[in-house]
């Protein structure tokens, strides 16, 4: 099964956003047998419910986030995950610093680095700040930043899964 993990500080607003955006996305592609899940790079707010605003801006999407908690990347994540999408750049920094070796680096990436927009920019020009310390205003534009990333994240994932599928059917 391909893993996929959204980073961000808390795990409260922008990953978790991520996490059910990148979900709904997939299950609208018909891309089945993927695991999208969520974390933060700090233990701030492990345990806690997704920010409000930022559920109540899934709900109006049609997703419902109310089951989410909170919780921490672990070094365990490192080996669990076959993509971890970073959603700033001190996300990014960190968990690059943080892999155990080249394989679990290359690993990580900008959610962003998968919107044709800024594709073609360095980690410095892809992060989405974030929203908690704004308003409703900026919750939407988290939501349009990650939303532009969405089906490139999608077509990276089906042109995995294809090619694991074919490594399969050689061994």
């Amino acid at each position: 099964m391909f893993r996929i993990n959204a980073v961000c500080t808390g795990n409260i607003c922008r990953s978790p956003m991520a996490e059910y955006l990148l979900r709904a996305e997939l299950e609208k592609a018909g891309i089945e047998g993927i695991e999208v899940v969520s974390s933060a790079v700090t233990a701030w707010e492990v345990g806690n419910p997704v920010d409000d605003r930022a559920r109540d801006l899934l709900t109006e999407h049609g997703i419902d986030a109310a089951e989410h908690v909170a919780r921490q990347f672990t070094p365990a994540d490192y080996d669990a995950s076959d993509l971890i999408l970073a959603l700033d750049t001190d996300h990014y920094t960190h968990l690059r610093r943080g892999a155990p070796g080249p394989e679990a680096e290359a690993k990580v990436r900008m959610l962003r680095s998968f919107d044709p927009d800024v594709a073609d920019r360095g980690p410095a020009d892809q992060g989405i700040y974030d929203p908690w310390y704004g308003d409703e205003a900026d919750f939407e534009t988290t939501y349009v930043l990650i939303n532009g990333a969405l089906e490139g994240i999608v077509e990276f994932v089906r042109d995995e899964s294809t090619s694991d599928d074919s490594h399969e059917s050689q061994a």
